[in-house]
């Protein structure tokens, strides 16, 4: 199951990874995060021990949101050794995340 990180554990668990991270920027109210949330818990177990899969709600973390650009949701954003390595905005086909986490791990 994807973990939560807020703007208080964001840095510890996403930065300081020492495995490549997969952020979904969402929000309850959004319906395209949504659709891709399926695909996000499926790749959350595809990936475990490669890689690390976890969920920010923009609503409750406007620091790490506003720190990253978040100004469109769904974001994905890509990380590896703590810096923003890939992104794709908006509800895509899951082969797409695939893909792009396939290419750090």
């Amino acid at each position: 199951m994807a973990l939560e990180v807020n703007d208080i554990n964001f840095d510890e668990v996403v930065l300081k990874s020492e495995k490549p991270v997969m952020v979904d920027f969402w929000a309850e109210w959004c319906g395209p995060c949504r659709m891709i949330a399926p695909f996000v818990e499926e790749i959350s177990k595809e990936f475990e021990g490669k890689a690390v899969v976890v969920k920010c709600d923009v609503d409750n973390s406007p620091g790490v949101s506003m720190k990253f650009g978040i100004r469109n949701i769904p974001t994905v954003l890509f990380f590896k050794d703590g810096k923003v390595a890939d992104k794709q905005i908006g509800a895509v086909p899951k082969n797409n995340f695939v893909s792009k986490l396939n290419a750090l791990v």
